[in-house]
């Protein structure tokens, strides 16, 4: 019989990291719809112990196998902190999506990333020169034309949205940090680890037992979670992140058209320009750090590069 190969294998790797953001994409949006059916029922912030509790029950097979003694560390604090920023980050958006638009709310999300990149800058002291920061700066004036502050109908949930965007951004300066000496393994597992019972102290404010239905949604909305965040890591060991970021935000159009047919939800057009003034920013900023980030890896190689080696557009 002739071989069979799988006909992913011979993409290239640009192809399919854009699959796999894709493939992620779709499994947030389908996140999003189930907490919003779950949310009719339970508390958010009950949904949002379960999602934890499902990761953790995943993760402890492979710790039964490889031991705590891989996750040894000097900065317990540290991790702490992470996982405390976010919890936030993911409490604030599983009760912001149920007050909030789920377009609008996914379009507010997309300024993760400039959050990201100016609190490298004024946390981690990292050099962000002008062409960055005008870029974070045309970004969040893309959020004021979706939240239209001087609007007689600003909605102040979606401050919720851009808590949660915040901290998700002030999540990613933690992860930085702790790259600096931690190996990768040890920073997802302790934010699964802590997730789970720190999310716990909210939840019991609000707890209620979860009816069967609900609780194979949360399975469902577990195996979601996992899926994605499975797919965002094949990508973006696929390729670079400038590559990936295009596709991200192809979860805008996809939570549009879920928002429209399972809640009704039109888009209105100050969402789609705000939304593309983000995006577009928010990819600026990828392939600037990409760009440098290979400068970087190249004057490595070469530790006493010629001062003319250092362009004006670097400079920037």
């Amino acid at each position: 019989m002739p071989s069979l190969s799988l006909p992913t294998l011979s993409l290239a790797p640009t192809t399919r990291a854009a699959l796999w953001v894709v493939a992620g994409g779709f499994c947030a949006t389908a996140m999003n719809v189930v907490i919003r059916y779950v949310a009719s029922e339970l508390h958010p912030f009950e949904v949002t112990f379960f999602r934890c509790f499902f990761g953790l029950l995943v993760l402890v097979p492979w710790l039964m196998r490889v031991g705590f003694g891989a996750l040894r560390t000097r900065k317990m604090g540290f991790f702490t902190l992470r996982a405390l920023v976010s919890l936030v980050s993911m409490l604030t958006w599983f009760y912001g999506i149920t007050l909030v638009p789920l377009a609008t709310a996914t379009a507010l999300n997309f300024t993760g990333p400039l959050f990201a990149t100016a609190g490298a800058a004024l946390i981690l002291g990292e050099t962000v020169r002008l062409r960055r920061w005008m870029a974070v700066i045309i970004g969040f004036l893309g959020v004021l034309l979706i939240i239209r502050p001087g609007a007689s109908t600003l909605d102040a949930n979606l401050l919720i949205i851009l808590v949660s965007a915040a901290t998700a951004g002030m999540g990613v300066v933690t992860v930085k940090f702790l790259s600096r000496s931690e190996n990768a393994t040890s920073i997802v597992t302790y934010m699964v680890l802590y997730s789970a019972p720190l999310a716990l102290i909210p939840a019991l404010f609000v707890w209620r037992w979860p009816s069967l239905g609900a609780l194979f949604w949360l399975l469902v909305l577990g195996a979601l979670g996992t899926t994605a965040h499975f797919a965002v890591v094949r990508a973006y060991s696929a390729a670079d992140a400038s590559a990936c970021a295009p596709f991200e935000f192809l979860r805008m159009p996809v939570a549009a058209i879920a928002a429209y047919l399972f809640f009704g939800e039109v888009t209105d057009s100050w969402t789609w320009v705000g939304a593309t003034v983000i995006a577009g920013s928010s990819i600026y900023v990828a392939h600037r750090e990409a760009v440098l980030a290979r400068r970087a890896a190249r004057r490595a190689l070469s530790p006493h590069p010629p001062p003319s080696a250092i362009s004006r557009n670097e400079a920037l």
